[in-house]
């Protein structure tokens, strides 16, 4: 039996993650998180039919989105895998919800990055197709970029390696993947997924804009959100690290780990938390504390990264938008000027606007005091025209 292109990483006896790319691109796509996930679990990255070194004619002719989460099924069997983790994008993510909806007993968790249950207009999926029929796919991949990626990251060497492979996609099963898309709408039944859920949005992304995302939020019971700033729609590969720590977060948050020892150790949860610290203050101001941590101060700074980051920052229950706002407001309360300044810094840079901060600003000088919020407000107020914010 001929199954999906796929690669395995990690240990054969961990708990399987299964990830999903999204049309025109390759399991590369998700290269930046591969060895870190694959340390406690065993990793398995599969190619859409005509992608990478899936066959096309896996796909039928007609098919449809639970035609290729059937594929999915086929591999997952072929490797004696009956429950497993799943994470996809775009495309991957819409077969990873429709393998939630119908398949429940098959998801353990899910985390879908910058996908949608409802891709847009059908007729615009189907004139795509009809493109990618009569012209080929380098209609297609001339516009890929803006689609995919900020203008900053457009350049990259990453970014140009996927514009290879979506170049070498077969014709036919893009097409038929296009077709797929048309046809795909899982808004009415998303409220019958039950695997815990994540769900990632770029705030850049042009081809699933973050609405989408805080729609998948919404209508799944119990999921949550996390936004991305800076990035488009291949969140994997322009900001590797958040995501990363996005997917570890919930992973080890739902028990998808080898076995909860290992998951809870000392060196996971630095690991975890220096990934969301840098996530969330960005890395030339950690690898500045980093610099400058001496033999006196380095037990400090492991404490705060298993902690305060590893432990409390990457628990699901909250969103990080949320955190970034509490402890913005704990800040203002307590008078740690310092340590405020630092926390509006790394605000602006993750995409919080200045119109958000003054929120949470009048909302401290209701419940932390006038004159708190008022050195608050100049602090901030200071940063920003330092930004040019």
């Amino acid at each position: 039996m001929t199954v999906l292109h796929h690669r395995a990483d990690g240990g054969g006896s961990a708990h399987p993650l299964i990830l999903g790319p999204s049309l025109g691109t390759t399991l590369s796509v998700w290269e930046p998180q591969v060895s870190a996930l694959a340390r406690d679990r065993q990793v398995i990255r599969y190619d859409l039919p005509g992608h990478g070194g899936s066959p096309a004619e896996l796909l039928p002719v007609d098919a449809t989105v639970g035609d290729i989460a059937g594929l999915v099924l086929a591999l997952a069997d072929h490797l004696g895998i009956e429950r497993f983790a799943y994470a996809g994008i775009s495309l991957g993510g819409a077969v990873g919800s429709w393998l939630a909806v119908h398949h429940p007993d098959r998801v353990a968790s899910l985390m879908l990055v910058a996908t949608s249950a409802r891709f847009g207009e059908p007729d615009r999926w189907r004139e795509r197709a009809h493109l990618v029929r009569t012209d080929g796919i380098a209609p297609v991949a001339d516009t890929a970029a803006g689609r995919w990626f900020t203008p900053a990251f457009a350049a990259d060497p990453t970014a140009q390696a996927l514009l290879a492979d979506l170049r070498a996609t077969d014709a036919t099963a893009y097409a038929a993947c296009c077709d797929a898309l048309a046809s795909f709408d899982l808004r009415a039944e998303l409220p019958r997924i039950i695997a815990p859920t994540l769900v990632i949005a770029g705030r850049e992304d042009r081809a699933t804009p973050v609405d989408h995302s805080r729609l998948l939020a919404d209508r799944i019971p119990g999921a949550s959100l996390t936004e991305v700033a800076h990035a488009a729609h291949l969140v994997t590969v322009e900001r590797p690290a958040s995501v990363l720590a996005a997917l570890r977060c919930h992973l080890d948050g739902h028990g998808e780990t080898q076995d909860t020892t290992a998951a809870g150790d000392d060196g996971s949860r630095y690991a975890a938390g220096l990934a969301v610290r840098r996530a969330v203050l960005g890395d030339a101001h950690v690898d500045r504390a980093i610099a400058g941590t001496t033999e006196f101060t380095s037990v400090f700074q492991d404490f705060i990264t298993r902690y305060a980051w590893g432990e409390v920052w990457t628990r699901p229950g909250l969103s990080r938008a949320t955190r970034r706002c509490m402890t913005l407001t704990a800040m203002i309360a307590n008078g740690h000027q310092e340590e405020f300044a630092m926390h509006v810094r790394a605000a602006l840079g993750d995409g919080m606007t200045p119109a958000e901060i003054q929120e949470v600003l009048l909302q401290s000088a209701i419940y932390c005091g006038v004159p708190a919020a008022n050195i608050a407000f100049a602090i901030a107020d200071r940063i920003m025209q330092e930004n040019g914010s």
